[in-house]
């Protein structure tokens, strides 16, 4: 269920990435505008190269609820995030808030040993691959200029940081060109940018019709919501600290579902590069 509610997010925080970009003054031309979202799309959209600097925590929560709303089931997993061959890996620690059992902490190190020894012996033509894989997901943000259409809203302080408040909704009209795209026609959000670097330190953001993924086995209903924040580390780069996925969903047209996905991060660690994961049996 995590994958599909969380490309809704991503959707969400692709327009985000755009309106990072767009300069205080609302008085510059459209063209001029629209050139610099332009230029910013040449950047990472998922910030990698500052992201894989540094390790931390994750905790992810799924809540899911009842037709009235009730909370019926609750679940968490805790993951170390570190640095293996260059990027970042998920080793989970943690299930609801307790640390594995022996045998799960075994399984779980024998999975990153794997993983490293894997990621060690990429032959130059797979880490093309790899790359190549991640180009393509990000392709469909290069049509967020023709998608959406931005407003400045006003200013406000968040997290100590003046910033401003633009709203972006979706331009009547647009054909996206890319099949991934088709998601950015059918959300609406409301970004909080600093002032003094042009950063996004919250994006709130909504489904304003169904969206559909997985040859659309999986249905998020209008009004699914997104909220993500982040904070500055080591006064250098700018790091997730809270999402919030909330929709109603339907599975392979049958199970209906209203569910939350809650993600916090902490203990950002700055990775040593002469730091090296070796694997268990290596040791």
């Amino acid at each position: 269920m995590r994958g599909p509610i969380l490309a809704m997010g991503m959707a969400c925080l692709a327009a985000a990435q755009v309106t990072s970009q767009i300069p205080s003054q609302d008085t510059r031309a459209k063209a001029d505008a629209e050139a610099i979202i332009r230029k910013s799309l040449e950047r990472d959209f998922y910030n990698f190269n500052s992201v894989k600097d540094y390790t931390y925590v994750e905790r992810e929560e799924d809540r899911e609820y009842d037709g009235n709303r009730k909370l019926k089931k609750t679940e968490s997993s805790t993951n170390e995030v570190l640095i293996l061959a260059g990027r970042p890996y998920e080793k989970e620690v943690a299930k609801n808030d307790k640390p594995l059992s022996e045998h799960e902490a075994r399984k779980a190190q024998e999975k990153m040993d794997k993983e490293l020894v894997k990621r060690e012996h990429m032959s130059a033509s797979d880490r093309a691959k790899v790359e190549k894989e991640r180009e393509e997901e990000r392709a469909y943000l290069r049509e967020i200029p023709d998608a959406f259409r931005f407003r400045l809203a006003g200013e406000e302080s968040v997290s100590g940081q003046p910033a401003w408040v633009i709203e972006a909704e979706p331009k009547p009209g647009y054909k996206p060109k890319d099949s991934k795209a088709n998601v950015l026609a059918k959300v609406r959000g409301r970004f909080w940018i600093t002032q003094h670097d042009n950063r996004w330190v919250k994006i709130e953001a909504e489904a304003i019709e169904p969206l559909s993924f997985g040859l659309g086995l999986f249905r998020i209903a209008a009004g699914g919501a997104f909220r993500f924040e982040q904070k500055r580390v080591n006064d250098e780069v700018w790091l997730p600290t809270h999402i919030l996925i909330r929709g109603d969903a339907r599975l392979a047209y049958l199970k209906k579902v209203r569910a939350e996905i809650e993600i916090t991060y902490r203990d950002y660690k700055k990775f040593q590069t002469d730091s090296k994961i070796v694997a268990t049996e290596e040791k």
